[in-house]
């Protein structure tokens, strides 16, 4: 399955969702690229738009590949597996995660103007433009938990069947339009897949 766009992607997740008879509180996309399909599903469904910070947590020794995450509310998820206990790893691997934590708060600040949304006995629906391994949207489950969700749906276009099975066991409901067992990179799903920016971000939100 091919996406023309982040918004095109978001209208056909928002269609398949309210076919489906979804029902929740409020959208939460998570930035950047994240937003920019919850735009359209917020949209289509009607909702409040807004967002839960996650940040990606790097090996010290190749910080492209992600071995946890990060995000609001002091959530930290960690691939222990691929960690291990080797204590100067451990000790490198503290250092990516303050200087994550550092731009998750610079992030709340920016998207946060008028502080946080309250979440507490509400049903929030997760939207990410892509679901690859799962550690950032299972962060962002947990962060939605800790302050109050009465329940958490994680949708998005498109996800490796590895992640609809780690996503499956924290989440109420996982709603993806392509499950793919050979997913390689979420860029691969679109025809235009260009980097969001903050200014973008923004813009959503102020337009929702």
């Amino acid at each position: 399955m091919m996406f023309a766009s982040r918004e095109e992607a978001g209208q056909r997740l928002g269609w398949q969702l309210k076919e489906q008879g979804i029902q929740a509180d409020l959208v939460l996309g998570l930035p950047r690229g994240g937003v920019v399909v919850a735009a359209e599903v917020a949209r289509a469904l009607q909702l409040p738009l807004d967002v839960l910070i996650v940040r990606k947590v790097g090996h010290p020794l190749h910080r492209e590949f992600a071995v946890g995450a990060l995000a609001e509310s002091d959530i930290l998820v960690l691939d222990d597996a691929v960690v291990g206990t080797n204590t100067l790893l451990r000790a490198e691997l503290d250092e990516v995660v303050e200087e994550e934590s550092e731009r998750l708060r610079s992030y709340q600040a920016r998207f946060h103007r008028e502080g946080m949304r309250d979440l507490a006995g509400k049903t929030v629906l997760l939207v990410d433009d892509g679901l690859a391994t799962g550690a950032t949207t299972e962060a962002a489950v947990l962060s939605a938990r800790k302050q109050g969700a009465q329940r958490v749906i994680v949708a998005a276009p498109v996800a490796s069947t590895n992640a609809l099975a780690r996503l499956g066991g924290v989440a109420d409901d996982v709603i993806v339009l392509c499950a793919d067992p050979k997913f390689d990179a979420v860029g691969r799903y679109y025809e235009v897949f260009s980097q969001t920016t903050d200014e973008e971000v923004l813009e959503l939100l102020k337009a929702a």
